[in-house]
């Protein structure tokens, strides 16, 4: 699909600008399609020697030449970027964000022109092609639109179509996830080295462990729970292992954690 597309470009070229370049690119779109407009010398340097991308300073550069521009800033400075390049937005630009917080309608208020806006919560994992992403369409998109930016970002994962007002709770579970994730791997290791593992033995014995559990359950298709009660055997290591998570509330912690990044998410929307 984007055989179709001009010119991809990106506003920010940040972590999760360059996951979802290093993802096009591999799947065969072309470099000198992608202009990135990225404030900082060295990032534009990374971007341009790493990728061979079309890179500048210049925002509106990118609006003006690029059919799909996919707005990759720090939500806290959005408006002020879009406030610089909207008067150069034309009506067959599709604007795609990955701004957490930011709602289709905040981001089309700032256009006189009915702004094509399509949301999009990614998330870091996309750097290895495992992203997980959210999406959902504005008030002046179509589905092509939507098939458009899911082609996209299946570049670099698995992608789910949403309603906007779930929005805040992907960012809260998916878009924030993978830092609980780390910690449990930390936190996996550490408990290794208490135990008296060696660091690295340790830290690969967790990263694997969490990665194969991950794939047990995309692969089989069964609840987790099935599959944890066939690795706790009666009166074993794992069911006391399990009994010392539920009683210091490991569970619990991580639902409010997704409860407490998505009122975050709410909050940036807000303000």
């Amino acid at each position: 699909m984007t055989n179709n597309i001009e010119r991809i470009g990106f506003i920010g070229g940040g972590n999760m600008a360059e996951a979802i370049i290093k993802g096009l690119i591999e799947a065969t779109c072309p470099a000198a399609k992608i202009l990135v407009a990225e404030p900082s010398d060295l990032r534009r340097e990374h971007l341009a020697e790493a990728y061979a991308v079309g890179v500048t300073s210049d925002n509106l550069e990118v609006v003006r030449q690029c059919d799909v521009v996919v707005l990759a800033v720090k939500p806290q400075i959005a408006d002020e970027v879009i406030e610089g390049f909207a008067s150069a937005y034309r009506k067959e630009t599709l604007l795609v964000s990955i701004l957490a917080g930011a709602s289709c309608a905040h981001i089309e208020h700032h256009f006189d022109t009915a702004a094509r806006v399509v949301r999009v919560m990614p998330n870091t994992p996309a750097l290895v092609g495992e992203g997980a992403t959210a999406i959902c369409q504005g008030h002046n998109t179509g589905p092509e639109d939507l098939a458009l930016v899911r082609h996209l970002f299946e570049t670099v994962g698995q992608v789910q179509v949403i309603d906007e007002r779930q929005m805040d709770a992907v960012t809260g579970l998916s878009g924030s996830g993978p830092a609980y994730v780390y910690t449990i791997i930390e936190a996996l290791a550490d408990g290794g080295v208490r135990e008296g593992l060696r660091r690295d033995i340790a830290h690969a014995l967790a990263v694997q462990t969490v990665v194969g559990a991950a794939l047990m359950v995309r692969e089989t298709g069964e609840h987790p729970a099935i599959l944890r009660d066939r690795v706790c055997s009666p009166g074993g290591t794992a069911i006391t292992g399990v009994s010392t998570l539920e009683k210091n509330g490991l569970r619990t912690t991580l639902m409010e954690a997704v409860s407490a990044a998505a009122s975050r998410s709410r909050e940036l929307g807000g303000e």
